[in-house]
C-alpha cells in the first residue's frame, strides 16, 4: 500500500478543543458511542460563543442537546436564559434534516433556506455565529455517505458566504476499523480541523502500543509518520495521523497495535 499523508497539527490544550481556529473555521469530531469527549468539546465551543458575544445554533439529537446544556451549565453558561434571549437557537436534527431532503440527497436550495432561515432567528451581541450539526452525522450513519459529502458542501458555501463557525460530529470512533482513509478522506477534506479525540493521552497511548508490537522498530518508522503530509485534508492531530498511517501502512500490525491504545488510553483517563 502506498503512504497515507497526514498534515499535523500542533496539540491544543485541553480546556478548549482549538484555541486561537481561524475565522470561518469547519471543525469535525469523530466520537465513539460514550460521547462524553463530544459534550465535553462542543459544550466548551458553545461556551466561547456565548462570552465573545456570538450567537449559537445547535441542531443535534435531543440526547446530545441534553448533554450540551447542561456542560454550558456547567461552566457557568445559563443555558435556559440563553435559549430564552435566542442567544442559543437548539433545532432537532432529524426534523431539520427532512426540510431540506429530496429523496435520499439534499437539495442546496431547500438547504440554504433552512438554515438561513434558523440562522436570522439566533440574537448575536457581538455579530458572529456558531454553529454545530450532526445531521451529516445522521446521514453518514444511515449509510448514505453521498449525501452526507454532499450536505458538507453545501456547509462550506455557506461557511465561505456568512460569518458562521461550523462544527460537526460524526458516530465514528478512531479506534475502530472506520477510521482510515479510503474511508474517511472525503471528510477530512471537507473540514479545516480535525478535532483531537484524545489528546496528549492518545499520543501516549499509541507510543506505548507501537513499542510493545514492533519493539525497536518503531524507532525507525516515527520519522515517516512526520514526513507525510497531505495538504487536501484539514489539520489532524498527531495521535489520529498516526493512527491512518498505521492502518494503511502496517495492515498486519494496525489492529493490534490500535487495540492496545485504547486499553492505555481507558487507563489513563
Amino acid at each position: 500500500m502506498g503512504n497515507v499523508s497526514v498534515n499535523v497539527m500542533p496539540q491544543p490544550h485541553r480546556s478548549e478543543p482549538l484555541p486561537g481556529a481561524p475565522p470561518r473555521a469547519h471543525l469535525v469530531e469523530l466520537y465513539d458511542g460514550d460521547g462524553s469527549s463530544l459534550a465535553r468539546n462542543v459544550g466548551q465551543y458553545l461556551f466561547d460563543g456565548l462570552h465573545r458575544g456570538e450567537g449559537l445554533l445547535v441542531i443535534a439529537g435531543h440526547e446530545h442537546t441534553a448533554a450540551f446544556r447542561a456542560e454550558l451549565d456547567r461552566l457557568g453558561a445559563d443555558s435556559a436564559a440563553a435559549e430564552r434571549d435566542q442567544r442559543l437557537v437548539v433545532l432537532g436534527a432529524h426534523e431539520t434534516l427532512a426540510r431540506f431532503m429530496i429523496g435520499d440527497r439534499p437539495d442546496p436550495e431547500l438547504f440554504r433556506a433552512t438554515v438561513t432561515a434558523a440562522m436570522r432567528t439566533v440574537r448575536r451581541a457581538g455579530g458572529g455565529l456558531r454553529a454545530y450539526g450532526e445531521m451529516v452525522g445522521i446521514l453518514w450513519q444511515a449509510g448514505n455517505t453521498q449525501a452526507a459529502v454532499a450536505l458538507e458542501d453545501h456547509w462550506n458555501r455557506m461557511v465561505a458566504e456568512t460569518e458562521v463557525d461550523l462544527y460537526c460530529a460524526y458516530p465514528i470512533d478512531v479506534f475502530g476499523s472506520d477510521f482510515h482513509a479510503a474511508v474517511v478522506d472525503e471528510i477530512l477534506c471537507a473540514h479545516t480541523q480535525l478535532v483531537p479525540s484524545g489528546g496528549t493521552d492518545l499520543v501516549r497511548a499509541i507510543d506505548r502500543a507501537m513499542g510493545d508490537v514492533l519493539g525497536s522498530r518503531a524507532d525507525g518508522l516515527r520519522p515517516l509518520m512526520k514526513a507525510n503530509h497531505r495538504p487536501a485534508w484539514g489539520e489532524v492531530p498527531p495521535g489520529e495521523a498516526v493512527i491512518l498511517w498505521l492502518r494503511n501502512n502496517l495492515p498486519d500490525y494496525a489492529d493490534e497495535i490500535v487495540g492496545r491504545a485504547r486499553r492505555y488510553c481507558r487507563a489513563y483517563a
